[in-house]
């Protein structure tokens, strides 16, 4: 007898620790595809997702979901965090982790940027098409970022 899994009664979620979930996991299940060593914090209370074991020496990884706009991957380059009181919203340092890598939910692709080439801005992009105003000095495309296959 085949068993066949409903879906979700009313969908995926639209809160953004579902769909921040759903990013982390995608990206989890590429890098073991891919073959890397990915190691997991026990606290979910650190400023890094996740950690790549290279052998000799470990990476801190940031997961964050892109979404393409006006030809442009654009992610936040911060965390959010709420008590019963208040919410905090932080920017991430070279300190805390060392790379972010960013999923396109529309593109079906990762992508890396090292933390410290991000600036201190609250967001940042990756370009897929050529701005409208021509301008392409200081432009992060989107294929030098790109996890190759």
């Amino acid at each position: 007898m085949r068993f066949h899994l409903p879906p979700p009664p009313n969908g995926p979620s639209a809160h953004p620790v579902d769909i921040g979930d759903r990013t982390e996991a995608i990206i989890v299940a590429e890098l073991v595809r891919r073959g890397y060593r990915v190691l997991r914090p026990l606290s979910a209370n650190q400023r890094y997702d996740l950690v790549l074991d290279l052998g000799d020496r470990f990476l801190r990884v940031q997961c964050k979901t892109g979404r393409l706009r006006n030809g442009a991957i654009v992610f936040s380059m911060r965390s959010c965090r709420s008590d019963t009181k208040r919410t905090y919203v932080r920017s991430y340092s070279c300190e805390e982790a060392d790379v972010f890598l960013v999923y396109c939910p529309e593109t079906d692709r990762i992508y890396a940027v090292a933390v410290g080439d991000s600036g201190v801005l609250n967001t940042a992009s990756l370009r897929v098409d050529a701005p409208a105003n021509n301008q392409l000095k200081g432009i992060r495309w989107v294929v030098d970022h790109e996890l190759p296959a």
